[in-house]
């Protein structure tokens, strides 16, 4: 069962992805008086289609992707072609897709703080899930479902506000303050140096997560709490990519295909629909970044050549010259997601994981 809802789950992120994106293109063109001859969800064959006015409405059957065909994408001459609008509209319909993925979460973000999902309790302090063997924890008779209150007074609402209260004091002794069935006690600790501490444990040797309750907030509050969090995954990938262009993280590593992604799903799938939400909203800002990449196949080389028209005061390549471009771009990028893929398999069969 949970394989068969984290595959629902990869395919409706990514249908939705596509249908975001698409839509971008498809509203914008209609706006600029371009032509689209077809918006299709998947990838061709066809499996259905209908036409409303001068447009195919299609579903494909290979989900993974979309489409938003308009007339002479880079062939001024046909008419009500893309490429016969000015640089600042082809400019506005090339970029649109990407604009509306990343705008997308500002909605999606404050609509999910309105709705009542399970999610981290406020002021509630940390839960004990599971305790190492031979860990600090177990020797002093910590408990599992013990919830962690206080440490040395200090009050604890969140994983991190433990993990910083306890990371300047390994070595030394500090006392918890503890609810256990509903009653608080007090044990004291010394959780461990990192150097005595094995690997995959905490410096106490406990499992810890967060406790969960069903909550909704009022628009006021709740449009403020998705906004900050959407500033907050904005800094996290900032510092992902720092990591990674400094050389603090693997390439190989960093890279993920369908493969990956679609693992990934199934972990956030058991973590629950906040977490879940939080995932999409990543998936949507990374798509969006990378489709905006100058890369021949990718809106993003289609806006560096109109890029490169303006700098040139209007003289364009030919139509014929930057179709064969973009197409070997594309071919290479379908050479890249077989690549990719190719390592995530190794990557699962291996045991390394890809991520949280």
């Amino acid at each position: 069962m949970t394989i068969f809802v984290s595959i629902v789950a990869f395919l409706i992120i990514i249908i939705l992805a596509v249908l975001v994106h698409e839509t971008g293109h498809f509203i914008t063109a209609k706006l600029s008086g371009v032509k689209v001859e077809e918006f299709g969800v998947g990838m061709p064959p066809r499996i259905w289609g209908f036409t409303k006015g001068e447009t195919i409405y299609s579903i494909n059957w290979i989900p993974l992707g979309g489409f938003c065909r308009m007339a002479g994408e880079v062939d001024p001459s046909v008419p009500r072609s893309l490429a016969s609008k000015s640089i600042k509209t082809r400019l506005l319909v090339l970029s649109a897709g990407s604009l509306f993925m990343l705008l997308f979460p500002l909605f999606l973000l404050p609509v999910s703080y309105m709705t009542p999902i399970s999610r981290p309790a406020e002021d509630a302090g940390v839960l004990i899930e599971s305790i190492a063997p031979g860990s600090p924890a177990e020797a002093v008779g910590l408990e599992v479902d013990d919830v962690i209150l206080k440490v040395d007074g200090q009050v604890v609402h969140t994983l991190d506000d433990l993990k910083q209260a306890i990371e300047p004091k390994r070595g030394s002794e500090v006392t918890l303050l503890l609810s256990r069935d509903g009653t608080e006690i007090e044990q004291t600790i010394i959780p461990r140096i990192e150097e005595e501490t094995p690997e995959g444990e905490g410096a106490m040797g406990i499992q810890m997560g967060p406790i969960m309750e069903v909550k909704a907030y009022p628009p006021w509050q709740a449009i403020p709490k998705g906004l900050s969090e959407y500033g907050g995954i904005f800094t996290g990938l900032g510092t992902a990519f720092g990591q990674l262009f400094r050389g603090e993280v693997n390439l190989n590593d960093a890279l993920t295909g369908p493969i990956g992604i679609g693992h990934l799903t199934s972990v956030f799938v058991e973590r629950g629909t906040e977490q879940m939400i939080r995932f999409t909203v990543v998936i949507f800002v990374l798509m969006g970044i990378f489709n905006l990449l100058p890369i021949p196949g990718l809106d993003g080389g289609h806006l560096l050549f109109i890029a490169i028209e303006g700098a040139r005061r209007g003289k364009r390549i030919s139509p014929k010259k930057e179709g064969f471009i973009h197409l070997v771009g594309f071919v290479m990028l379908l050479g890249l997601v077989a690549a990719v893929s190719y390592n995530d398999i190794l990557r699962l069969i291996q045991g390394r994981g890809f991520g949280p």
